[in-house]
């Protein structure tokens, strides 16, 4: 599965994350990015923040004033199947080796684009219709350097 990196993005702290011409990631996240939340946010589980482009489509289809970088999101996608991403997966984003953590489970932040958004992106169920609406947490296993129109693959599957 291979898509493109449609938008980098980093804040000092919330949402929305705001794009940059690239940014260099380490085991702790993109350089320049901060949490509001760091007990919550963040950590080198939690170090990158990865959400489809399509994704965010069909969220503003339901009515959501969404962007790239509403959702919080580092790095938004065109072309992954978020149907299809599990954790296990290693992922290719530019020259950066990341491995996906978990799907995120969205907070409170995100009340501000709607109370009942994070209640519809929310699940654990990978068969769910919504499975991936909001993103996926990953680690990262080589650091790199990630810019828009950067190629983005899942090079392993591993479970």
């Amino acid at each position: 599965m291979q898509g493109t990196i449609v938008q980098v993005s980093i804040s000092r702290g919330g949402v929305p994350k705001l794009p940059v011409a690239q940014a260099a990631i380490s085991p702790f996240g993109l350089d320049g990015d901060s949490h509001a939340r760091p007990q919550i946010h963040g950590g080198p589980r939690q170090a990158v923040l990865i959400v489809t482009l399509e994704g965010i489509n069909e969220l503003v289809e339901r009515g959501y004033p969404l962007f790239p970088g509403a959702l919080g999101e580092n790095l938004t996608t065109r072309g992954l199947d978020r149907r299809e991403i599990r954790a296990g997966h290693q992922i290719r984003a530019g020259s950066a080796m990341l491995e996906i953590t978990k799907p995120r489970g969205p907070c409170a932040t995100l009340d501000v684009y709607g109370a009942e958004l994070k209640h519809e992106i929310r699940t654990k169920d990978p068969t769910s219709p919504v499975w991936g609406l909001g993103g996926f947490y990953a680690r990262v296993l080589s650091p790199g350097i990630v810019r828009p129109e950067d190629i983005i693959e899942v090079v392993a599957v591993l479970a």
